[in-house]
């Protein structure tokens, strides 16, 4: 788990899974670039590494935008020369309601950011590990890519998209070097699951954090830290021949079947 000399550059890098992975290689010796929408919290991301005494640098960007993911890659190799390790994490939940009333635009925002937001990433960063020999790439999914979540029509394709993505781009290139896996959380304990909750429940958000958190096998929700080391494990050379691969965060949902949120970051 030792990243020192390593570049890591992450999206959605201002909060939850994306603030924690940055945090985590930081401290683990990588130079961390921080790409996010919210600039601010970008910022806010890289104040915390350097107060460490890590290096960082903040980016903002639209991941579904092939001139911003251009730039944000140009922009890591401008300061730090190489792509080690990618975490193509940025993404949005979307609204919640049943597929035959799903509001068409906020289906297509959901689509944009989740699946081409991270096809645009893996476009554009896997040429240069392919030229380089050497590379991780860990895409965030969901427990919603292997189950279905009723309500949420289009963050469960999109999450089935992105592993699908996963696996077609590990098959590509792993004699080059370069090895894609998959991490796929269950409930986090984020703002973003706490927004959710609210969408969900609006009379009693309180009510329905308590009532999913005992639902659970482990009886709570996963850290983003406890995300964040899976992700560092997937990027590591303790992970070297392990490419094509989706490996699951959920305190035991996914293996009981229980009914609770998707994760959020």
């Amino acid at each position: 788990m030792d990243f020192t000399g390593k570049v890591a550059l992450v999206t959605g890098g201002g909060s939850g899974i994306g603030r924690a992975a940055c945090l985590a290689f930081a401290r683990y010796g990588a130079a961390v670039v921080a790409v996010d929408r919210d600039a601010a919290a970008a910022e806010r991301t890289v104040e915390s590494i350097r107060e460490e005494g890590g290096k960082a640098l903040a980016v903002t960007a639209d991941v579904t935008s092939t001139t911003d993911v251009q730039a944000y890659v140009r922009t890591t190799l401008e300061e730090f020369g190489r792509i080690d390790c990618f975490v193509n994490n940025a993404g949005i939940g979307g609204t919640v309601a049943p597929t035959a009333a799903y509001d068409e635009a906020d289906f297509d925002a959901v689509i944009a950011v989740n699946v081409k937001g991270a096809f645009l990433g893996l476009r554009h960063v896997l040429p240069l590990m392919i030229e380089q020999g050497s590379g991780a790439v860990v895409n965030t999914a969901s427990v919603a890519g292997l189950v279905a979540t009723p309500g949420a029509p289009a963050y469960v394709a999109s999450k089935h998209a992105v592993i699908g993505l996963t696996k077609a781009a590990a098959g590509e290139v792993a004699r080059q070097g370069v090895r894609v896996n998959a991490v796929c959380p269950g409930p986090v304990d984020t703002v973003a699951m706490r927004r959710l909750e609210e969408q969900i429940a609006p009379e009693d958000p309180d009510g329905l954090t308590a009532r999913n958190r005992a639902a659970q096998p482990t009886g709570r929700y996963s850290t983003p830290e406890e995300v964040a080391n899976v992700v560092l494990f997937l990027c590591s050379d303790l992970a070297s021949n392990t490419t094509g691969a989706q490996y699951v965060v959920d305190g035991g949902r996914s293996a009981t079947g229980t009914a609770a949120p998707t994760s959020a970051r």
